[in-house]
């Protein structure tokens, strides 16, 4: 467990409680694999929100984005880049996800605290269901929260982006 990774959680805690959400903490084995971490939540693997940090470039544009699609869907980085106005997206380098979110890749939460990083949702998961679910930075530490109250709270530029 990392003291950033402890740090992001609090903070969205706080954040979560502040607003007023409904949403409960689940702790369970440290898992970042979206199949596995469903099971353990024992949550349908398409409520995951699963959290893509990415670096969008060209035309003038360099964009970092939180990219948050289903876990049961394939981002298609292509559509997100030309959403944003670039000609390419690729997932940020490790270095890049810590110093932008405070996590480590499978532990990232829906929800943007850096002023650099732009917050973008597909928004198929929030369609399909009434709680979405996802580590809250860190790997043992998962929230379950009402899809509405995330919608209110986050606020994400709703982007479709995934495979279809």
């Amino acid at each position: 467990m990392t003291d950033r990774g402890v740090a992001v959680h609090e903070q969205l805690v706080e954040l979560l409680k502040d607003n007023e959400a409904r949403y409960r903490v689940m702790e369970h084995e440290p898992m970042g694999k979206c199949e596995a971490v469903s099971l353990l939540r024992g949550t349908a693997l398409g409520q995951g929100a699963k959290a893509l940090v990415c670096k969008i470039k060209g035309n003038g544009v360099k964009q970092h984005v939180l990219a948050i699609l289903a876990a049961d869907q394939q981002a298609d980085l292509t559509l997100l880049a030309q959403h944003v106005g670039g000609l390419k997206a690729s997932l940020a380098s490790p270095a890049e996800v810590d110093a932008l979110t405070g996590c480590v890749f499978g532990a990232i939460p829906p929800f943007s605290f850096h002023p650099n990083l732009k917050l973008v949702a597909d928004p198929l998961i929030f369609e399909r269901f009434d709680e979405i679910a996802f580590n809250a930075g860190l790997l043992e530490k998962s929230i379950v929260m009402d899809t509405a109250d995330y919608l209110r709270i986050a606020r994400p530029e709703l982007v479709a982006f995934r495979r279809s």
